[in-house]
């Protein structure tokens, strides 16, 4: 079975975490970084999942055709303000889990109260 095989038996269905950044390289408008990652930011808290959005990365939580699809609208809206975008994309993809987005952080948390 080829790597395509392999990803689709294992990732779709699975609920993962994609922690991710997308700006323009180039702008053709003044102030246009912070009205380009407005316009992805938007369109992430319209999605309906789970996330988090932070001064470097938005985190989104979900099944990974709804975690992509999200992504490239977020490209896309950003593409609008200029002729290059930059991606920068993390996932954590593992079955079994949900929930993830805030159980990672309350396990280090306790770990961090036991010492």
């Amino acid at each position: 079975m080829g790597v395509v095989g392999a990803l689709s038996r294992t990732a779709y269905g699975v609920v993962m975490l994609v922690a991710f950044s997308v700006s323009p390289s180039a702008t053709d408008d003044e102030g246009g970084v912070t009205a380009a990652v407005a316009d992805a930011v938007s369109i992430v808290r319209e999605s309906g999942l789970p996330h988090r959005t932070d001064a470097m990365f938005t985190t989104i939580e979900g099944e990974w055709d709804e975690c992509m699809a999200v992504v490239k609208a977020c490209v896309d809206a950003v593409a609008a303000h200029g002729p290059r975008v930059g991606l920068v994309l993390k996932a954590d993809v593992r079955p079994g889990r949900s929930g993830e987005m805030q159980g990672k952080l309350d396990r280090l948390e306790a770990t961090l109260a036991e010492r």
